[in-house]
């Protein structure tokens, strides 16, 4: 494998083009997993779903989302150790907002799939 290949099979790696690229290693690979286990939720996809289109507090997604304050901010949580939210305090208020535009383009696609 030439230096060029070596170095993107330990960095974040493309998906193959063809069969004989190299596997990226194993902690990458179950980074990926943990990252779409954090999607198997309905309440997180519902918090995700309403931050594509405001940044919004905890009680606003509550209200929007039909849960608890308490649940809401468990499963915020969640989502940014998974760095999917961020957060920024406004006075007594944190407003959250999704990462970046990577998390808004996930559920995009996401939704265009199982549309189709």
């Amino acid at each position: 494998m030439d230096q060029e290949n070596a170095e993107s099979a330990t960095a974040c790696p493309t998906p193959p083009i063809a069969e004989a690229e190299a596997m990226p290693d194993e902690e990458l690979l179950y980074d990926l997993a943990d990252l779409f286990k954090t999607f198997g939720d309905t309440t997180r996809i519902k918090i995700l779903y309403a931050l594509m289109g405001a940044d919004l507090t905890v009680s606003e997604i509550a209200s929007l989302v039909g849960a608890t304050q308490s649940a809401i901010s468990h499963q915020l949580r969640t989502l940014k150790q998974a760095r999917l939210v961020k957060f920024q305090r406004d006075g007594k208020n944190v407003i959250y907002s999704l990462s970046d535009d990577h998390v808004y383009t996930m559920l995009a696609q996401g939704m265009t799939h199982i549309c189709e």
